[in-house]
């Protein structure tokens, strides 16, 4: 399966790799592609201030070989290449329709020649994606059941000196105000609710699944490395948004309202039905008081 999964529930897919969705089908990644696409763009003033922090803790021209791992269309990978230009980008995903974005995103960028894909299924093929000095995890190792073990491997890849750099956490995604004029106020809040419960129980299907805390300072000594900083970066898109980020709420809601509507009472449910409904004055569709907040916490440790 992908690494990423299509929806957010809140959460930070979203290196602007954020693919997740709320039930085990096989999302349509031909369909979902320009939506990931988009929103990674949106976040990448973010990803490229995390890139030039990265930059300060390796030695850049060191830096020879990139795994993005759950890269997804591969808008980070292009950004890791830019900001290391000594290294060969490698955008590892498990669904080639993704890889194929990323390929023509290189190319259209003029990086084709150092931007390369792999197919990989993860985390089984972990083993397989060879040595590295820098492996970028965006928003993929809460998908694996047992993340210590994956953070192991990882670690294996390492050239001595070598960087992991994880993104996880941060702050959920805020779109619009505590009272919206329709409903209760509080809206998102409870989403968030509902999102966490569907999350603890996402996590405990996975295979090999582990119930640890998400203590990833502790994870990655754990494996074997040492903690070489923390920092979260801003995702700021204050009202009046561009269309394309009233598309990429729009849709955000959508599969909110198609995952999470067992979860949700009813008020709620009829909320986020006025909220998609092109034809209400207070929708999505119409709003000028949308905008696109959010923050994504990037942890790194050094091999050796």
């Amino acid at each position: 399966m992908s690494q990423h999964h299509a929806s957010r529930h809140g959460h930070q897919h979203g290196t602007g790799q954020d693919h997740r969705h709320h039930d085990h089908t096989q999302p349509d990644w031909n369909e979902m592609a320009p939506l990931l696409e988009r929103q990674a763009e949106i976040a990448s003033p973010a990803y490229t201030e995390a890139a030039a922090w990265l930059r300060t803790l390796v030695p850049v021209q060191g830096v020879r070989r990139i795994l993005d791992v759950g890269s997804g269309p591969g808008v980070v990978t292009g950004l890791l290449a830019e900001a290391f230009p000594a290294a060969e980008a490698v955008a590892v995903d498990g669904a080639p329709e993704l890889l194929a974005r990323a390929r023509a995103r290189a190319d259209a960028h003029g990086l084709g020649a150092r931007v390369s894909t792999l197919h990989a299924e993860l985390p089984a093929d972990i083993g397989t994606l060879g040595t590295a000095d820098l492996v970028w995890a965006g928003n993929s190792m809460h998908h694996m059941g047992d993340q210590g073990a994956a953070l192991a491997e990882f670690a294996g890849l390492l050239n001595p000196g070598g960087l992991v750099v994880l993104v996880e956490g941060g702050l959920p995604r805020r779109h619009l105000p505590q009272h919206i004029g329709i409903g209760r106020p509080g809206l998102e809040a409870r989403l968030d609710a509902a999102h966490a419960t569907w999350f603890g129980e996402m996590r405990a299907d996975l295979p090999g699944s582990k119930d640890e805390p998400d203590d990833w300072r502790a994870l990655l000594t754990a494996a074997g490395l040492t903690p070489a900083g923390t920092r979260t970066f801003l995702v700021d898109v204050p009202a009046p948004v561009s269309p394309a980020v009233r598309e990429l709420v729009l849709a955000h809601y959508g599969r909110l309202r198609d995952g999470l509507a067992a979860r949700l009472d009813a008020d709620d449910k009829e909320t986020l039905d006025r909220l998609l409904d092109p034809a209400d004055p207070l929708s999505l569709h119409h709003r000028a008081d949308l905008f696109h907040l959010t923050a994504h916490t990037v942890h790194t440790a050094r091999k050796g």
